[in-house]
This record gives C-alpha cells, sequence and structure tokens, in this order.
C-alpha cells in the first residue's frame, strides 16, 4: 500500500499542471468536487454505508476533510497556477513530516526516535537545496511559495486531526462529508476570484476524471486508511518520497529539468524517509 500510494499521489501534481491551463484552479477543483460527492454518494446509497452517530463526529470529520480537501489540495492548484515548478510544490510539501513529527509527539503521544530526528532533518536539507533558487534570484517565485506552504499547512493539519478525531468514520460516507464541506470553501473562492470558465478539452476531462477516480477517490481513501493503520509521523514520511517521484514524472511529461543541486536534494529526501521509516 505505501509503494500505491505514493505513486498516485505524484500523479496529483502532474494530473493538477496537466488540466490547468483549461480552467483556473479553484474552479477546476470545484468541478473535482461536484462529481467526487456525486460518485460517493451513489456509492454510499448501493452499499448501505453507515453515517456519522453524532453531529460531533460529523463536524469532525468535515474539519479533516477541510483541511485536506480545500486547504491542501486549494494551495498545490493554486501555486501550479502561478508558476510554480511542479517538482518544486512537491517538495514543499513534502516537508510534511518534520512539522507532523513534531506536532504528533505533543498531540498524539506518538514517539520519535533520535534516528527520525536524524532522518527528519537529512530530509528538511535535501528539499531546502531544491527550493533555495525559488526563495530568492531570476527564478523567485514567493507568491507561487506561499500556496505551497499553504498547502502544506493544510496537509500537515488534515493528517492529525485525522488521527485524532476520525478514527471509526466510514471511507464512503466520509468522503461525501469531507468532500461536500470542501465544496463549500472552494467554490466560494472560485465565485470571488475566478471567471468560473471551462474549456472542456479532452486534455482537460482526462485530467479531471483522473484526478477524480485516481486521486479523490483512490488516493485518498488509501491515505485514511494509512493513517488508521500507523503512527502518524510514519504515514507522513511517505511524503517525503513523493518529491522525487514527482520530478521524475514532471521532467518527462512537461520536461522540466533538475540540475546537481536538486538532484542532491532529492537524494537527501529519500536518505531521510529510509531512516524516518526503518523499523
Amino acid at each position: 500500500m505505501p509503494a500505491t500510494f505514493v505513486f498516485l499521489w505524484s500523479t496529483g501534481f502532474i494530473g493538477a499542471k496537466y488540466g490547468m491551463p483549461y480552467a483556473e484552479p479553484f474552479t477546476f477543483l470545484s468541478a473535482r468536487f461536484i462529481i467526487v460527492i456525486g460518485l460517493m454518494l451513489i456509492l454510499c446509497l448501493v452499499t448501505k454505508a453507515p453515517w456519522p452517530s453524532s453531529i460531533k463526529a460529523t463536524v469532525h470529520i468535515a474539519i479533516a476533510g477541510a483541511l485536506v480537501n480545500a486547504m491542501y489540495l486549494g494551495g498545490v492548484f493554486a501555486s501550479l497556477h502561478h508558476g510554480l515548478p511542479v517538482g518544486i510544490t512537491a517538495l514543499i510539501t513534502g516537508l510534511q513530516p518534520i512539522l507532523t513529527a513534531m506536532l504528533a509527539r505533543h498531540l498524539l503521544g506518538e514517539t520519535v526516535s533520535r534516528r527520525q530526528w536524524i532522518g527528519i532533518v537529512i530530509g528538511f536539507i535535501g528539499v531546502a537545496l531544491v527550493v533555495a533558487n525559488k526563495v530568492g534570484g531570476p527564478d523567485s517565485n514567493l507568491t507561487g511559495l506561499w500556496f505551497a506552504v499553504i498547502a502544506l499547512i493544510g496537509i500537515t493539519a488534515g493528517t492529525l486531526y485525522q488521527k485524532k478525531f476520525c478514527r471509526e468514520m466510514d471511507l464512503r460516507s466520509g468522503s461525501v462529508i469531507q468532500f461536500s464541506c470542501s465544496l463549500i470553501f472552494i467554490s466560494i473562492l472560485a465565485v470571488y476570484f475566478e471567471s468560473l470558465e471551462i474549456q472542456w478539452t479532452g486534455e482537460f476531462i482526462f485530467a479531471l476524471f483522473w484526478l477524480v477516480l485516481v486521486l479523490s477517490i483512490g488516493a485518498i481513501s488509501l491515505l485514511m486508511v494509512l493513517i488508521r493503520r500507523g503512527a502518524a509521523a510514519k504515514v507522513a514520511s511517505l511524503f517525503y518520497l513523493v518529491p522525487p517521484v514527482t520530478a521524475l514524472m514532471s521532467f518527462f511529461i512537461f520536461d522540466e529539468a533538475l540540475g546537481l543541486t536538486e538532484l542532491l536534494g532529492m537524494a537527501a529526501v529519500v536518505a531521510g524517509v529510509a531512516l524516518v521509516t526503518k523499523e
């Protein structure tokens, strides 16, 4: 499951950029969420999925969904829309294990070993090497970086919140609640800041349904299963593997080349993951 998750999650960045020329980010996400909600609602009715037993449980599920879907995905799509390369966006959100490990220790009572901390630091150094050129100089893109940081905060907070408050969530009905809550926030942003226009090209339709079926239903459901079964810090460490996989994909698909410094950073990220996830 971890290897499958890393591959599927990495394709999300590729799919987002692939469809971005044909719709603005929040409009794109709104269309995606509407289709996901419809499909998951049909699945709930057919399989008679259980719904939360209390308003409190429903609210917790909605909050976790807003963090993972609206804040994280909204930040990722906006950063790509503002020209941040796919690989860099993936790398910034790949900092999640650092924040998760630090916060999980205090919020969830999970233990982070010395070896894991060393891995976290090495991974952070690797990300810093790749991001350095985007902070200053001719390639600076602070707007894109800020949106990527918002995405990072969203996925980190969402992972911890899901682990702490949504342990009993049914993935089918929970998805309907989470994407419905996320749709409210994202559609408001689309109405106020975007034109709501979509060019229904073959490329956009392919990207949309890939993101709906493979990412929103497949990868996010898999993430929730991994969160439920594993320690939050170790699950989050999988995100360190997403940047190099995404960068490799973007090289072949979008011709986004990496220099020596970036490749060294990628290698450091992989080494950090190995230390964090080693039993």
